[in-house]
């Protein structure tokens, strides 16, 4: 059974191009649920903008590094605007490897 912490650490391969830095620590991930038998997984998420151009291939890769879980049969990934994404959504270390204050 894959658990919610599990499915965040696979998510946190998943580089945003444009910025590199994982999409996890980008705060674009906003909630990650397994199913109770652990074989699907819906997350939420967005990307930094609307017109993201990376936005297809950051998807594909989320499904991917959680389809690659052992047991894991499906994934759905619900992208939202809202909240919208802000730079205040990432992690300290991101803030710091990217020098926002």
């Amino acid at each position: 059974m894959v658990t919610e912490e599990q499915a965040r650490e696979a998510l946190k391969q998943v580089i945003d191009p444009e910025m590199g830095i994982s999409i996890v620590d980008m705060g674009l991930v906003y909630h990650v649920v397994p199913s109770e038998e652990g074989k699907n997984i819906d997350i939420e998420m967005t990307l930094t903008s609307p017109m993201c151009p990376a936005g297809p291939h950051i998807i594909e890769s989320a499904k991917n590094a959680l389809q690659s879980l052992d047991g894991v049969e499906q994934v759905n990934v619900n992208v939202v605007w809202s909240p919208p994404w802000s730079p205040e959504m990432m992690s300290e270390d991101a803030k710091d490897e990217l020098g926002v204050f």
